[in-house]
């Protein structure tokens, strides 16, 4: 009777000490190991590329230009896609452009480009400078904000400053002329995202 009573004992402290462990291995923390880190690692990653890429473009003096690379005789931006205006088979051939290149497509990395700006009516709107897509739900986004001025020039398909000042050009330059004492503040945006 006695040898029963501890068989049984020992049998229940077995049951116990499995599903203690059972219930210690649902309840583990997250590692970094995880695939739900590893992600947010990733989009970490995405969205501090995409800063550092314009925060260098606007150090460099190329986020502007880019801004201002504006076809007026074609009324589109240099190179891009006739019927929609914005680039969609890859950056454009300027210097921003080589920069994402850089970053994001040789990484196999997609992204769009928007520029957001004010309208006449006070409206904050956006128009697609690159497009790639549809952005998935771990997309990530960074910004820069550029100021333009009523004297800033056109760029040229070569990146040369030409003739045509946006003010004069304000019929076919995408983003208008607001009555203040700069031309229009754009915030340049990228969103990114792993294919």
């Amino acid at each position: 009777m006695r040898g029963q009573a501890h068989t049984l004992e020992a049998v229940v402290a077995g049951l116990m000490l499995l599903s203690s462990l059972v219930f210690a291995l649902q309840m583990t923390a997250v590692t970094p190991l995880s695939a739900s880190t590893s992600s947010q690692h990733i989009e970490n990653q995405q969205q501090a590329t995409g800063s550092g890429v314009l925060a260098a473009a606007a150090q460099n003096d190329s986020l502007k230009p880019a801004v201002l690379y504006w076809n007026n005789t074609s009324e589109q931006f240099h190179g891009t896609n006739e019927n929609l205006g914005y680039y969609t088979s890859g950056p454009p051939n300027n210097t921003l452009g080589q920069m994402l290149n850089r970053s994001f497509d040789r990484r196999g990395i997609a992204y769009n480009v928007y520029f957001w700006f004010q309208n006449e009516d006070g409206d904050v709107i956006s128009r697609r400078y690159i497009y790639s897509g549809v952005p998935s739900d771990n997309a990530v986004g960074a910004s820069h904000t550029i100021t333009l001025m009523d004297h800033d020039h056109l760029y040229d398909a070569n990146e040369t400053r030409n003739a045509t000042v946006i003010r004069d050009d304000r019929d076919t330059y995408p983003i208008p002329n607001l009555p203040s004492n700069v031309y229009n503040t754009v915030r340049v945006e990228v969103i990114a995202w792993r294919i």
